[in-house]
């Protein structure tokens, strides 16, 4: 493995770190205050191609691989995790697309991404989130295409999606072998959005449900064959973990960051508070368990994109590894700071909250655990 970047990595990541320490940042505060994304930041994400990381070059993207991608979100991340989130979750929506679309379905898709166009993954539900198989949504087949019926939940970037990629069972009795996956225009008529959530962090992202009443779809929006929907997930969430293990090392080292600037001006007995060896233990500690997630997640990277027989282990560690380093490095950062870190004027509590939600989407880190014993035991 060599994580020696070339010349366009490293002129793209560039860019990444500039918009989000000239950008984002500054506003990151005042957006997790108001859980409003800032209008004007998302123009400068879709015209410096933040939000169409995942478009192939042949129709018309960067090309960029998995390792790429990671390194320009944990970028994102160090600004804002929620504003790293809403360009990772258009990847995370585009590999389905890319996995099973035809080339009619994908530049259709692609078309619109690279026009700045929003996309959202859907496959959660209120009874089906880590259970793929329990998805209720109905995609009944009828003369043309499908009618589609149910309500999807917990999707980040649905309220501003103009796609959606939209996991449904095409068997009444439902279970893993009807899930199919159909690629389906927002302003489709009978889709509207429910509730939006008021979230803990990542507020910056905007989730709600999606509702689907008696909205008919022709069978062109269907990617690939019926019941091909579980596979699809699966191979999507394994490429897409470490893109959520690069936010959580991109939060930590944040975090890590602004800590380390704190101890070196805060005094306490007539020193700062660097010269303690209390808190040099924890920042050492916080230092090296970022840098070992930050291994993970690009070892990680390159092992999908080699095709390694142990891509989904890898994949499945670096997201339950840095996900959990960052809520530990968070709250340690926290406590270096005391009183200070716990304040909503100090990004650190915001770095603590955002940590969090890691932990738990794209697969609960108990499912990762799960995954990650069955592949190394079996």
């Amino acid at each position: 493995m060599d994580f020696n970047l070339t010349d366009k990595q490293k002129e793209l990541v560039g860019l990444a770190r500039d918009i989000a320490q000239k950008e984002i940042a500054p506003r990151a505060l005042s957006i997790d205050k108001s859980g409003v994304m800032d209008e004007e930041l998302l123009q400068i994400l879709k015209q410096s191609g933040m939000t169409a990381l995942s478009v192939p070059k042949e129709f018309g993207g960067a090309g960029l691989d998995l390792l790429t991608i990671a390194l320009i979100s944990e970028e994102l991340a160090k600004g804002c995790a929620g504003v790293a989130t809403v360009c990772a979750a258009n990847s995370l929506a585009s590999f389905p697309v890319l996995i099973a679309g035809s080339d009619e379905q994908k530049k259709s898709y692609f078309d619109c991404l690279n026009e700045g166009g929003m996309s959202c993954f859907a496959l959660t539900e209120p009874g089906a989130g880590s259970d793929a198989g329990a998805v209720s949504c109905r995609a009944k087949k009828v003369d043309g295409g499908y009618v589609l019926n149910g309500t999807k939940c917990f999707i980040t970037n649905a309220p501003i999606a103009d796609k959606i990629t939209l996991f449904a069972n095409t068997r009444e009795s439902g279970g893993i072998r009807g899930l199919t996956v159909f690629s389906v225009d927002r302003n489709t008529k009978g889709i509207s959005m429910g509730k939006e959530e008021d979230k803990m962090g990542i507020r910056a992202s905007a989730t709600s449900e999606i509702i689907f009443d008696d909205c008919f779809v022709p069978a062109s929006t269907r990617l690939g064959r019926e019941g091909m929907g579980f596979r699809i997930a699966m191979e999507t969430l394994e490429k897409s973990r470490p893109v959520v293990g690069a936010i959580s090392v991109g939060i930590a080292q944040a975090a890590l960051e602004n800590a380390i600037h704190y101890a070196h001006q805060r005094k306490q007995f007539g020193q700062k508070i660097a010269s303690f060896e209390m808190v040099q233990q924890m920042i050492a500690d916080m230092v090296t368990k970022t840098e070992a997630a930050r291994a993970l997640v690009y070892k990680a990277c390159w092992m999908q994109m080699t095709g390694d027989k142990k891509a989904s282990l890898f994949s499945a560690m670096s997201k339950c590894f840095a996900s959990d380093t960052a809520m530990e490095v968070t709250t340690t950062a926290v406590q270096v700071m005391g009183g200070n870190g716990y304040s909503r004027e100090n990004p650190n509590e915001k770095y603590m909250r955002d940590a969090k939600i890691m932990q738990i989407y794209e697969g609960t880190n108990q499912v990762q655990r799960l995954v990650i014993a069955n592949a190394a035991m079996y």
